[in-house]
């Protein structure tokens, strides 16, 4: 069989190296790339992009569309350098850190698109400096990507839990694994979506989203999952920045091993499952408050379990998508991996329990972001 090609968007913390407070140099960082040249910038047919975000303490990364594991782990961390050489250029470094444990007050990047957002949504734009990663996974045509959608529904909860990494928010412990997940959902358009059956039926969905006049545009529809607007893709958009990259790439390998599950579905003529929104959004919370260290909501059963069944299950989901593109075994390890030690919510835990200082955790977070 072909693979499917997936790629990676990151978004990335921009802080001081010695003591790991925001830096909002956003725009130094891309002026040292475009000056010095070997850090690519946005544009077509470009590895390792850069861009600017809506915070000005934060940058934006993208891999290439890979066809192999493999290749897009090298991608990330190969993205991930290119971004901390540019960021040294300004006299920063950037941290995989999906919210920022030291106090900061978000710089808004002088767009005329994010000035519009700061004046329409006030505080949910001015204290949105959050971190997320997003995955692309190429579909055949809009009919099998809103089928795809309408068949990963019950499984994104368990990405964002495996991938918590966001436990602190100005300058406390949140008590939340992803507290990422809480400041995003105040965006309007933010969550899971009812099963559309049909991509006349998305682009309905859509149009009445815009209809309202809530949203800015349609690149503020902000469902947990959607069909990309530029490229052939289906975009899940669920997960916390990864502090290491091989989380990352783990994560990639899970969603394009659920979007290529559920396409064999959509094929086979199997239905999705009806589970309503209202109990999705409890288990995407469940996922967000105990990230692996508690017990989430089982995909299929809808009920309680520990956080390790809800792993097994999903694996078992996707077992046969994994093993035709080479990646189950790189996967069990990489669940049994994060089973055992834990999220990146559970690291920057520890570092602080260790050293008091939330400086520390920023710190240890530099390092791995780009050693990993």
């Amino acid at each position: 069989m072909t693979a499917r090609t997936f790629g990676v968007e990151e978004e990335l913390l921009l802080v001081d190296p010695a003591g790991g407070r925001p830096r909002a140099v956003a725009d130094a960082v891309i002026r040292f790339a475009r000056e010095h040249g070997g850090v690519p910038l946005a544009g077509a047919g470009n590895a390792g992009l850069l861009e600017t975000e809506l915070q000005r303490q934060q940058l934006e990364t993208c891999t290439l569309p890979c066809s192999s594991l493999d290749e897009l782990c090298g991608q990330i961390r190969d993205v991930r350098q290119a971004a901390s050489v540019a960021a040294a250029g300004a006299g920063s470094a950037v941290a995989a850190l999906a919210t920022c444990p030291m106090e900061v007050r978000p710089a808004l990047t002088p767009s005329r698109r994010y000035r519009k957002m700061a004046d329409e949504y006030g505080m949910t734009a001015d204290e949105q400096l959050t971190c997320g990663c997003h995955v692309h996974v190429g579909v055949e045509s809009p009919e099998e990507g809103v089928a795809v959608l309408d068949r990963i529904r019950p499984w994104l909860p368990p990405l964002l839990a495996l991938t918590a990494n966001s436990p602190f928010w100005q300058g406390t412990d949140s008590g939340y694994a992803s507290w990422r997940q809480q400041v995003w959902g105040r965006w309007p358009s933010s969550g899971p979506t009812e099963p559309f059956g049909s991509v006349a039926a998305y682009r309905a969905a859509v149009g009445g989203l815009l209809a309202t006049g809530a949203l800015l545009d349609e690149g503020m529809v902000y469902f947990d999952a959607r069909l990309s607007r530029h490229y052939p893709t289906v975009e899940v958009r669920v997960a916390d920045v990864c502090l290491n990259a091989r989380d990352a790439a783990l994560l990639a390998a899970l969603v394009r091993g659920l979007v290529e599950t559920a396409a064999r579905e959509w094929r086979a003529g199997v239905r999705p499952d009806p589970v309503r929104t209202d109990l999705l959004r409890l288990a995407m919370w469940r996922a967000s408050r105990s990230g692996l260290d508690g017990d989430l909501v089982h995909p299929l059963a809808h009920r309680a379990v520990p956080a390790r069944e809800v792993l097994d299950a999903l694996l078992a989901h996707v077992a046969g998508a994994l093993e035709d593109h080479g990646d189950l075994e790189t996967a069990e390890l990489g669940l049994g991996r994060l089973l055992e030690e834990g999220t990146g919510a559970r690291r920057q835990r520890a570092v602080y329990a260790d050293t008091g200082r939330m400086s520390d955790v920023v710190t240890d977070a530099v390092r791995r972001t780009s050693a990993s």
